[in-house]
């Protein structure tokens, strides 16, 4: 295999993105990735430097690729790892750079190892070892691979990586028929509650819209942006997506991008940004202009689930944290990142950190099952 790197996601043609088995996901391919380097999201600016690992056949035909970000520092990549580069530092050594297979701002488990269908169990190997390599060709402290599923686990775990447990929160469809079968299998005062918050937004006048990446009108981009960046604001962080990004990716991904919209009269006041694959609906990101009880709710969870049912998604991802998400019918679930560190004797103690903090984990885990809204759960 040869390998080479590319500085950008749109520098490897669309065909062969095509290629390469990305279950669907929205965030891992050409359009996601490409539009967030090319509207500064992901740039150099904001410490993304685009290395993608690619490997290429004999024939000079695409093997596999693996996405890959030098980065100076940790903002945007939820490794949660602020703590880590003390601890480098008192051991003499520099963090950064480090290497980050991931999505930019973006917390979602997905594929990481890209290969043909039916080629990871080749492929998968090859880029774990090219990874590590370029670790030791560019003197970085290691390499992170961020939200990863199951079968890319498995390779990572194989090839000795060290594995982190995280929690996340997420809707499971169990067959509901509607928002209402589904709502039946809360305990009373949980329904109750929860039907209230929804009626709070009707009572409001609020009319809630669905619409797709290509249903969205010109003039509304300014009011979906504007609400993202004031939330991020609102909270002292940096809004990093642009208007122009949004459009991008709307006008690229089409019907896998959802958008919430909540209109007072003929003005959008509020809305949430979803995408969605064949399966899975993930939720991103939401803001508003006015203060409506249970608003927030509706359309970052509720209208949501409504949304998956009606369209036989099987899984409600509406992004990282939050413990109000059990009230509502959100089940914590695991999610896991592979860590491979080029010094010994840290990897040495992040093995150890990372085995107590699995048990605490599972542990955290378990506690907030017991907490669920559901009827069995009494």
């Amino acid at each position: 295999m040869r390998v080479a790197l590319l500085d950008g996601a749109q520098n490897l043609p669309a065909a062969d993105w095509q290629t390469l088995a990305t279950e669907g996901d929205p965030f891992a391919g050409r359009a996601f990735l490409g539009a967030a380097e090319q509207t500064g999201a992901a740039g150099t600016d904001m410490a993304w430097q685009p290395m993608h690992l690619t490997l290429r056949d004999a024939h000079d035909r695409l093997a596999g690729l693996l996405p890959l970000y030098l980065r100076q520092h940790s903002f945007g990549d939820f490794s949660h790892d602020w703590n880590w580069a003390p601890a480098w530092r008192q051991a003499g050594l520099n963090y950064y750079p480090k290497l980050v297979t991931g999505v930019p701002f973006t917390p979602s488990p997905g594929p990481r190892l890209l290969a043909p269908p039916g080629a990871h169990a080749t492929i998968g190997p090859a880029l774990i070892a090219a990874a590590q390599d370029l670790v030791r060709e560019l003197r970085a402290s290691g390499w992170q691979c961020l939200f990863v599923r199951e079968a890319d686990r498995a390779a990572l775990e194989t090839a000795g990586l060290l594995l982190r447990r995280g929690v996340q929160f997420h809707w499971l469809n169990r067959g509901y028929r509607d928002f209402g079968d589904f709502l039946a299998t809360f305990s009373a005062d949980k329904r109750k509650k929860l039907k209230r918050e929804r009626r709070a937004v009707v009572e409001a006048g609020l009319r809630i819209e669905v619409r797709h990446g290509d249903e969205i009108d010109d003039a509304v981009w300014p009011a979906i942006h504007r609400h993202y960046r004031d939330t991020f604001l609102r909270h002292g962080n940096h809004p990093a997506f642009s208007q122009a990004f949004f459009r991008q990716v709307a006008k690229a991904l089409g019907r896998s991008m959802v958008l919430f919209i909540a209109w007072q009269n003929e003005r959008p006041v509020a809305s949430a940004i979803c995408y969605r694959d064949g399966q899975r609906l993930y939720g991103r990101h939401w803001g508003t202009d006015i203060a409506c009880p249970g608003l927030h709710f509706e359309l970052c969870y509720y209208t949501g689930i409504d949304y998956a049912i009606a369209h036989g998604l099987q899984r409600f991802e509406p992004g990282a944290q939050g413990e109000h998400k059990l009230a509502r019918g959100f089940e914590p679930v695991p999610t896991w990142s592979a860590f491979w560190i080029a010094d010994a004797r840290m990897r040495d103690a992040l093995a150890r950190h990372l085995a107590r903090e699995a048990d605490a984990m599972q542990d955290y885990q378990a506690e907030l099952a017991r907490h669920l809204p559901y009827k069995s759960q009494g």
